[in-house]
């Protein structure tokens, strides 16, 4: 049974908590947080200690989730790998291209798990779809929610985007050779609607818009290539799907979509228990430190066109 504890129990941290307390490999040691009446509370909850500081835990663990402000990522992470602490950390990977590479090399070196909490991998219609994405020309996405009521810390690229960036890196297999953004401050100093164009080197054309202050909530994803085509919604666990021949004529009646309904799964507890997974197996996770340093970079290249402009 693996030692686990959960730095940083705000909103989401509170959620990995509870789902380490749930699986059967796990014991959850700990949960730490600033606010130590907030981590008593969830300690409480999941049958845990309460700690006032993240240092008290190392020597006591071996795996956590760090969720945290990014700009705590890279000051708190480091330690715990040194410790030789695998380590769930919450996307983004930091708050810089250098403070990722940074963590990267000293997770490798050390040879531990440091997997990035790009949950939208487990995601139900993903999952399901993601071996037939293959070689795709166009790629849409849309990401929108209310204002958080939560503090937030980063911008909408690194908030809510980031998450389309990593989907569409996962799906490509390579960096955009050419990038462009969009993007307005509408309720904080930061930018909270953004539209993003990425071109790929053999083509492939993605369209992101991601907004936190819209009145409802939508994740999806339309895929277009050669013979397929994909609309994924991300929350209801819908799906069309039109798949056709085109070595033969194609008729009106060949062109109507499938309806898809997939039962929505818990993305959360999946991410958890494969990341728990990866380490008693010894294997690399699923999204991989390299994986979140190249949708950092991304992100980055998108901020520093909008600071540009």
């Amino acid at each position: 049974m693996l030692r686990t504890a959960v730095i940083g129990v705000g909103y989401l941290g509170r959620f990995h908590a509870q789902k380490y307390a749930q699986l059967s490999n796990a014991e959850l040691i700990g949960v730490v947080d600033s606010d130590f009446e907030r981590a008593t509370v969830v300690a409480e909850e999941t049958g845990t200690q309460a700690y006032r500081n993240y240092e008290d835990l190392l020597g006591k663990v071996d795996a956590v989730s760090i969720v945290v402000p990014t700009v705590h990522h890279h000051q708190i992470t480091r330690p715990f790998l040194e410790a030789g602490v695998h380590v769930l950390l919450e996307k983004p990977i930091a708050s810089t291209v250098a403070e990722a590479l940074d963590l990267e090399g000293l997770a490798n070196h050390k040879q531990l798990v440091l997997q990035i909490g790009h949950v939208q991998r487990y995601n139900v219609v993903f999952k399901e779809f993601r071996q037939s994405i293959q070689q795709p020309k166009f790629i849409e996405n849309l990401r929108i929610a209310p204002f958080p009521k939560r503090g937030t810390d980063v911008d909408v690229i690194l908030d809510l985007m980031i998450h389309d960036i990593d989907l569409v890196l996962a799906i490509t297999g390579e960096l955009p050779n050419k990038v462009d953004c969009t993007g307005v401050s509408i309720l904080t100093p930061l930018t909270d609607l953004a539209h993003a164009r990425l071109v790929f080197p053999d083509g492939c054309v993605a369209s992101m818009t991601a907004s936190r202050v819209s009145d409802k909530a939508e994740r999806k994803m339309r895929i277009f290539q050669n013979g397929l085509y994909l609309s994924l919604d991300f929350g209801t666990g819908q799906a069309r799907k039109l798949q056709v021949d085109l070595s033969s004529d194609l008729s009106p009646e060949d062109l109507q979509p499938e309806n898809l309904q997939l039962e929505r799964g818990d993305d959360l507890l999946a991410e958890i228990a494969d990341f728990l997974k990866c380490i008693e197996q010894g294997h690399g996770p699923q999204v991989s430190a390299k994986d979140g340093r190249h949708a950092l970079q991304v992100a980055w290249q998108l901020k520093d066109l909008l600071a540009s402009n």
